[in-house]
């Protein structure tokens, strides 16, 4: 269920490369593939049989916050049995999903699923705050999570993707291609973050990426301009190479300190 909140390794992009002015250019197209997913669960279903109990569909896709090059189908499968005879009889489906370029879906049972509320909360919460089910029952919206747990994990969260990202961001000095990706496709992992800090802080959460980053800003009062600049660049409303990339990279890094090192002190505050 980390996937969520992953900062991605960074490789050649397939929708994400440079022009000949060194420009990001991306492909148009964002609409949530349903038909692909239609298909995918006629097949599931056939695979799974009276395994398959439910499945359940949450993320960008179902909040409207979609972007084809850079969003994910996420899906959560509840199984009833998840040996491995059982689970191998969903590898052809599985595997011809994942061609398509979309995550496999997570797999677990529902008593599973119930054990984990405590250590994945972040991404439970998520999906209970927005998902669709899409056959079966709604195991997600009467899950009972463990709030208490939730600010432990958000700092766990933020720093292990804070390091990660001094690390690429090091390792990709000099290659502007490979560093525009980096900020590109780690964007959606530090507004899922962004998200949850707002949680531990009380306020009202929005539904997308852009309000919720705008919404923290205005409460830790650090620049929000990097996230929106890249967000912008996402949604192709303006063109990368009329910025300056070290310095978007600069207020970037800086912003995720400040909110990593404020759920920090909100945790060493008792009561808070």
């Amino acid at each position: 269920m980390a996937s969520a909140v992953e900062v991605p390794e960074v490789g050649v992009p397939t929708a994400v490369g440079n022009g000949q002015d060194g420009e990001i250019f991306m492909a148009p197209e964002n609409a949530v593939p349903e038909k692909q997913i239609n298909e995918f669960m006629t097949r599931l279903k056939q695979a799974a049989g009276p395994n398959l109990e439910s499945v359940t569909l949450y993320g960008s896709a179902v909040s409207g916050d979609y972007e084809a090059d850079y969003s994910n189908v996420n899906l959560l499968v509840i199984l009833k049995d998840t040996s491995l005879p059982k689970l191998l009889a969903l590898a052809p489906a599985i595997t011809d999903w994942t061609q398509l370029r979309h995550p496999a879906p997570l797999l677990i049972t529902r008593a599973e699923l119930e054990r984990s509320a405590d250590v994945f909360s972040i991404e439970l919460v998520d999906m209970q705050r927005q998902h669709r089910v899409l056959v079966g029952t709604d195991v997600i919206a009467g899950l009972q999570i463990p709030m208490h747990l939730h600010r432990a994990q958000l700092e766990y969260e933020l720093r292990e993707k804070l390091i990660l990202l001094r690390q690429r961001l090091v390792l990709d000095a000099g290659d502007d291609k490979r560093t525009w990706h980096l900020l590109l496709r780690s964007l959606s992992a530090f507004a899922t973050l962004f998200r949850h800090a707002l949680i531990v802080h009380g306020q009202p959460v929005p539904s997308t990426k852009r309000e919720s980053i705008k919404a923290l800003a205005a409460v830790l009062n650090f620049d929000a301009t990097p996230f929106l600049t890249l967000l912008d660049i996402r949604e192709h409303q303006v063109d990368a190479k009329q910025f300056r990339l070290r310095d978007i990279a600069a207020h970037y890094l800086a912003a995720v300190e400040q909110v990593t090192a404020d759920v920090d002190r909100m945790l060493d505050s008792p009561g808070r």
